[in-house]
């Protein structure tokens, strides 16, 4: 769960500015992809600490 939140706060971060940098509007792609970030990385720890514990 801090793994999720600390990735959902460093892309929150940068996903808008590197957009606004690439000309193309923060506002309405930014969720897209922070969803899509935050739920990988998410999956992937589940799935290390499923390996930990078994």
């Amino acid at each position: 769960m801090v793994v999720n939140l600390i990735n959902a706060g460093i892309f929150g971060a940068a996903i808008p500015l590197v957009l606004k940098k690439l000309g193309k509007d923060p506002a309405t792609s930014a969720t897209i992809f922070i969803t899509t970030a935050t739920d990988i990385v998410g999956f992937f720890v589940f799935l290390w600490l499923a390996k930990m514990l078994l």
